[in-house]
């Protein structure tokens, strides 16, 4: 192993050294002092970032191509870093007052970021299998955290039944890649396509297979069947990680499978990614319209906004208009990242200990009861609908301009009518907030409204120069920095 080799794992690594060392400082940390145990956590986050941005700049591909590091990678290792820090942010008040605060929860958490950096830096089947189950696994033991609650037990089985299931079809699709190409290695697998070597039956069934595996990982209807009860059965903070780490790991996969691998085949897989954007916008929405508990409205929403992300893959066959279909899938990603991180904030602080709290209805008053947070919501929800002035605005915008311009006119118009579907279950919350009385009460935590304050000034800001944002999601292709 090469210095190259070494800097081009090192954020996960840091993260993974430090994981293992909180383990064991645990266990030597009273009930009075576990407040450590989040703090080195975060350290290990910080760290990670800093390591990406010092180490890797001039570092070429590890590991013989297994690894690869480019504007891509870069960045999204700090997103997944950030959301690991807002996860703990969101946590330390909630699991105390819920009783289950343990040491466990912190070192399971950077095991997951770590399994999603090394996801969005893989170059070989392999290591995207083995990161994927770096990222899985402990979310399935995250989700019951909560045991022996039924409802947090239902949801790690259910997580855990279906999660193994995907990555069956994921393994059976890197099989058929290896009888297709003899190889595994990406860059590998793109020369013998490029030379004609291939086997083209193989490669269409093997990469339907992955798209199979990776839609569960991003909730894609009809894949999207464990979201809502996992969601709601988890603790809220792990499902508020969930909602944006998996997911945005399951994209990065995506962009980088299906943009390095397949654009010979884009003709082909051009319908299959338009009925799955177009379904899973319909289903989402339609469903969430439903919905009375704040956490599956949520879930249904997140389900609605892979839909959207999906778009950006229908045009992809054009490599005229491609660097700015990778470019809106990544800008929307961040602003989604943003928006649900403090909706799920909002969220945590209003569920009481015996988990109820978290209904619709609850949140009547909260307007006067706790503006800044109502204000913070109000945010969100209208960033989720798309409207001027968020940071959600510009990210349909950009999506629907990509449609659009690949000719997916249809496309961007199921998009904006189910952008009209929202506004009534999006608005509704702010709706109950401000225009009903209630007595809502929202557990004040310093940590957990200040990702909720930080999340809608960044939003908002944002939506003024999103211009920046868009520029940085451009350098990030998967060519280089």
């Amino acid at each position: 192993m090469t210095l190259n080799d070494f800097y081009s794992i090192l954020p996960a690594v840091i993260l993974i050294f430090s994981a293992l060392v909180l383990l064991l400082a645990d266990l030597w940390l009273s009930k009075h002092t576990k407040v450590v145990t989040p703090m080195l956590a975060v350290l290990g986050l910080i760290a990670s970032i800093a390591a990406s941005i010092l180490f890797t700049g001039n570092v070429e591909n590890g590991f013989g191509g297994f690894i690869l590091v480019d504007g891509f990678s870069r960045f999204l290792v700090p997103l997944f870093a950030v959301t690991g820090i807002f996860a703990i942010g969101m946590a330390y008040d909630y699991l105390t007052r819920m009783g289950i605060q343990r040491g466990e929860y912190y070192s399971l958490l950077l095991f997951s970021v770590s399994g999603m950096m090394l996801m969005a830096s893989a170059g070989d089947l392999v290591i995207i299998f083995l990161s994927l189950e770096l990222l899985s696994i402990p979310l399935y033991i995250l989700s019951g955290f909560a045991a022996p609650k039924a409802h947090s037990e239902e949801s790690a089985l259910k997580y855990f039944l279906l999660g193994t299931f995907a990555s069956g079809f994921f393994l059976f699709g890197a099989a058929f890649l290896f009888g297709a190409a003899a190889t595994t290695n990406l860059n590998g697998i793109v020369e013998a396509v490029t030379s004609g070597s291939a086997n083209s039956t193989f490669l269409i069934i093997g990469s339907g297979l992955l798209l199979a595996g990776f839609s569960f990982k991003v909730a894609a209807v009809p894949f999207h069947g464990w979201t809502p009860d996992v969601y709601h059965g988890a603790p809220a903070p792990v499902s508020a990680f969930m909602s944006v780490g998996a997911k945005a790991a399951g994209f990065a996969v995506l962009i980088r499978v299906f943009s390095l691998i397949f654009p010979s085949l884009a003709e082909q897989y051009t319908p299959i990614f338009w009925g799955l954007a177009a379904l899973t916008m319909l289903v989402g929405n339609v469903v969430a319209i439903a919905q009375i508990n704040l956490k599956r409205m949520l879930a249904y929403s997140s389900i609605a906004h892979a839909g959207y992300i999906l778009m950006a893959f229908v045009p992809f066959g054009d490599a005229a208009i491609r660097a700015n279909s990778v470019a809106s899938a990544l800008f929307y990603l961040a602003g989604y990242a943003l928006g649900s991180l403090g909706a799920w904030a909002v969220v945590i602080g209003m569920e009481k200990e015996d988990n109820q709290g978290t209904e619709i209805n609850d949140l009547a008053g909260l307007g006067k009861r706790s503006p800044l947070m109502a204000a913070a919501m109000t945010v969100f929800m209208l960033s989720f609908t798309g409207i001027p002035l968020t940071l959600g605005f510009w990210g349909k915008f950009y999506l629907f301009r990509t449609a659009i311009e690949g000719g997916f006119i249809s496309l961007a118009v199921i998009g904006l009518l189910t952008s009209l579907v929202s506004a009534f279950y999006y608005l509704r919350v702010v709706v109950k907030m401000y225009f009903q009385e209630g007595d809502s009460k929202f557990h004040w935590n310093f940590w957990t409204a200040a990702v909720a304050v930080f999340s809608a000034l960044v939003i908002v800001v944002l939506s003024f120069i999103p211009g920046s944002l868009f520029d940085l999601a451009v350098k990030a292709l998967l060519t280089g920095s």
